[in-house]
């Protein structure tokens, strides 16, 4: 009983800390709720649309208008000019007027009508590789509709039926599953792992800053003393006023997109409900191995910070672990965002049972551990430690 009304005291001391330092209401409040908002409404589309296209059309046919008002009317292109000459598309492209471009030799539809096969070329600039990856899709598919379209026409007018004619130009056809995501929603994919790794970037710093503050400021021992100088019952009674404003940020934020946003949520509440609290716990036991591992605010936060940075790499969202070099793969396990991904991946989007990811939830079971390894070196820091800016 007496540990509990130290750390209700201490997290009394910690309420009124909070209140007065404006920095913790924008770092812990303000900067994460603007961050949501600002992911979630930036792919609220899904798709991008309506993305630039250029047209380089010499043959001037019937037929190549047709191609053209056919990919203009695909969802992510927009045709938005026409060009003469390849050359002139080419340094629109260059200008990033156009993220592509579609070119239509003179002669195509003379070559298509008589089976000569004739070349049309498309362009597209992967320096957006999202851009450049949807517009290529639209690019490839009016290209094959074109020649099948051809086709179509020929064997109808010798006489093939509708099946006939469907087995010639598509001899396999695909049936095509899209697990989870049917609807190729980045939205889904990226706010999951943006949103979150921003949280935790502001939890790793705001823990290490809330611990060297007491150094900096001299409070050290007031606080230490609160707690008869037992470093646990201090950090409880310090961390109980920002876990549970953390928690309430964190299950806001997963409101918004799976009830409010209708995000996919094969997983369940629980699930979800697990993730939130896994998120906190084990961002907040890294922001306090980082101190006591190096018990100087601005070197604690500068970890912090280089490593909440790095996450955003290491989680395999944009870019596969599986694809890197074996050393970083080996690297991306000590980022806790990584195991975050991974569990909402597996138990939340896929919905899959736990056990399917029993490694991920015991290591961020383990990030939340890690202040045992140096909570004593964060006590002695408090006590005889002088601050050094």
């Amino acid at each position: 009983m007496k540990s509990l009304g130290q750390i209700g005291r201490i997290a009394l001391r910690e309420l009124r800390i909070l209140w007065k330092n404006p920095i913790y209401g924008f770092c812990m409040v303000v900067f994460p709720i603007a961050s949501m908002f600002f992911f979630v409404s930036l792919m609220d589309d899904g798709l991008p649309k309506d993305m630039p296209v250029g047209i380089v059309d010499l043959d001037n046919t019937t037929t190549s208008r047709s191609l053209i008002r056919r990919l203009d009317g695909f969802q992510s292109t927009r045709i938005v000019a026409h060009y003469p000459s390849a050359a002139e598309a080419r340094h629109a492209m260059q200008r990033n007027e156009i993220y592509a471009f579609f070119y239509i030799p003179k002669g195509t539809t003379e070559k298509l009508m008589s089976s000569r096969q004739p070349k049309i070329s498309y362009y597209y600039n992967l320096s957006s590789i999202m851009a450049g990856s949807l517009l290529m899709k639209d690019l490839k598919t009016i290209s094959t509709l074109g020649s099948a379209a051809v086709g179509q026409a020929t064997m109808r007018a010798k006489g093939a039926t509708d099946d006939q004619i469907m087995a010639f130009l598509q001899p396999i056809r695909l049936d095509l599953h899209q697990i989870a995501n049917p609807w190729t929603n980045y939205n889904v994919y990226l706010s999951t792992m943006l949103v979150p790794g921003v949280m935790m970037l502001f939890i790793f710093l705001i823990t290490a800053y809330s611990i060297g503050t007491e150094m900096k400021f001299e409070r050290s021992k007031e606080w230490l003393a609160m707690a008869d100088n037992r470093i646990v019952v201090a950090l409880l009674g310090k961390f109980l006023p920002q876990t549970i404003i953390w928690l309430a940020i964190v299950f806001a934020y997963e409101y918004y997109v799976f009830v409010f946003l209708h995000f996919p949520c094969p997983g369940g509440p629980w699930a979800v409900i697990r993730l939130g609290l896994l998120q906190v716990f084990a961002a907040q036991g890294f922001g306090i191995f980082a101190f006591g591992l190096m018990p100087s605010l601005r070197m604690s936060m500068s970890v912090c910070s280089l490593w909440a940075v790095l996450s955003f790499s290491m989680a395999g969202s944009a870019f596969p672990v599986m694809g890197m070099d074996g050393a970083l793969q080996s690297l991306s396990w000590l980022f806790p965002l990584r195991h975050y991904y991974m569990l909402y991946q597996i138990t939340v989007f896929n919905g899959f049972p736990l056990l399917e990811s029993w490694f991920h939830f015991a290591a961020l079971v383990g990030f939340i551990l890690l202040p045992w390894l140096v909570i004593n070196k964060i006590k002695n820091a408090m006590l005889t430690y002088v601050y050094i800016p």
